[in-house]
């Protein structure tokens, strides 16, 4: 076993991340906040309440939206429909803001309210509080469309890298609750996710021969998520890993986008193919020559991608014929 592996160093170095990153978040977030300046950042902040403690969010406003002043107390028929996204960072660290650009697009592109979540990670907060706090601010998006201006009938779920895993768990917990309470997701977004922790880094294989993610950073991340080994293969850790075999029809439709060099992809694309046995694979797109992260630094194919997400978000989210699953394109 790696040191990094154990869990006491994995959360020192964790914790070490955390500091590094908030010392560098506002130049990082200053550059992409100039990214795409023709989307304008409409925003406002609100706070879901959660068992974990309550949890900061970031709202953007459609431009429809802000120009008709949808806000608190709209009526359904004029509020957009709602997308909720959770950040990446290996749930360990919390860069709300990385993914403003990607909040800026959808709202402007799909024409949603983009709930932008400030979740809990570990090692302060271990599993499972991160997949459980998300799945209750789903619900709690859901049930509150009237009161903060967006229609929690029409709601989608994503996320980008962790963020994927958990939206994936939110759609796992929503179709495990089958009850009066359970969000109705009309698509989960899964963007290079993480899905299965069960499998160590070393076994995973990259088409490159030094992709981003290295075996270092999966022992910091996954031991201070998941402290205990014998709990990776939980199915709102590791979806992909094949001790999973519970039956997935019903579940939330899914588009998932995967990197080609990814040290995650064949993951990606392995629930992906279960996705589509289930019949909820709407589509699978292999983001050609790209490695984990990519749409950090490479703001044109980001683009692109970002682009294929709002239509699909727009498509699940707007009534009407022609919005049914499509054939896996990977």
């Amino acid at each position: 076993m790696s040191l990094l592996a154990r869990p006491a160093m994995a959360s020192l170095a964790a914790r070490a991340m955390q500091r590094l990153t908030a010392l560098a978040a506002r130049r990082i977030a200053s550059s992409l906040l100039s990214r795409y300046p023709e989307y304008p950042r409409n925003t406002r902040e609100l706070t879901v309440p959660t068992s974990a403690g309550p949890a900061r969010a970031v709202v953007y406003l459609p431009g429809t939206a802000a120009a008709t002043d949808t806000a608190p107390g709209s009526t359904p028929d004029s509020a957009p429909p709602v997308h909720v996204n959770f950040h990446g960072g290996g749930y360990v660290l919390p860069p709300i803001e990385l993914d403003d650009p990607l909040c800026r697009f959808l709202a402007a592109e799909a024409g949603v309210a983009v709930v932008n979540v400030d979740y809990v990670v570990a090692p302060q907060h271990p599993f499972p509080a991160p997949p459980r706090q998300a799945y209750e601010i789903v619900r709690w998006v859901a049930g509150h469309g009237a009161e903060h201006g967006w229609d929690g009938d029409r709601l989608t779920v994503g996320g980008q890298s962790a963020g994927g895993g958990l939206a994936a768990a939110v759609a796992r917990q929503a179709l495990e609750a089958r009850d009066d309470k359970a969000p109705s997701i009309a698509l989960q977004v899964l963007h290079y996710p993480p899905l299965d922790l069960a499998t160590d880094a070393r076994d995973k294989r990259a088409a490159i021969a030094r992709p981003m993610l290295r075996p270092w950073m999966s022992d910091v991340f996954d031991s201070a998520y998941v402290p205990d080994p014998r709990r990776r293969t939980d199915p709102l850790v590791s979806p992909a890993h094949p001790s999973d075999t519970a039956d997935l029809t019903g579940i939330a439709p899914a588009f998932v986008v995967t990197a080609e060099y990814d040290l995650l992809r064949a993951e990606g694309v392995r629930y992906a193919e279960r996705l589509r046995e289930a019949g909820a694979l709407l589509d699978h797109y292999d983001v050609p020559g790209v490695d984990h992260g990519y749409d950090q630094k490479d703001a044109e194919t980001a683009r692109g991608v970002y682009a294929l997400i709002a239509a699909h978000v727009r498509r699940a989210t707007t009534p009407g014929p022609g919005n049914t699953p499509r054939e896996n394109q990977s």
